[in-house]
């Protein structure tokens, strides 16, 4: 496993201040970079590709890389969308974003918490809609 060192730390703010707004949401490190999770469910995992680069977007340079889990209705839309978007193979709803200077922090609140919402059990997904 890493530790987090391999993402830079304002971005780690900026996820955590999202994630923290989630019930029983939390945070560990993963075999690379760090992830987030709502029970044993992972719902958003954020790492930086090194000199392997990564298995699912063909890119020259490292990049920060966040995947996550896009409900139905928008699993496609995203997964063909292009630039920062790409599709993740290793799970049916798995999408990923690349992290750079010109990412729109709002839409990807909204984009977590939609996958919270995917992964989160239904009394959990109901309270963050009722605004508990």
């Amino acid at each position: 496993m890493s530790d987090i060192a391999d993402v830079p730390p304002a971005v780690v703010g900026r996820l955590r201040v999202i994630c923290g707004e989630l019930p029983e949401a939390y945070e560990e490190p993963a075999w690379i970079g760090l992830r987030w999770r709502i029970r044993r469910r992972t719902f958003l995992h954020v790492y930086t590709t090194d000199e392997r680069r990564s298995a699912y977007i063909d890119l020259d340079d490292p990049a920060i890389l966040m995947t996550f889990r896009a409900p139905p209705g928008e699993l496609a839309a995203l997964a063909h969308a292009g630039p920062p978007f790409f599709r993740a193979d290793w799970g049916f709803n798995v999408v990923g974003m690349v992290l750079d200077d010109d990412t729109d922090w709002v839409e990807v609140a909204e984009l977590v918490t939609d996958s919270y919402r995917v992964q989160a059990p239904r009394r959990l997904a109901f309270r963050l809609k009722a605004g508990e």
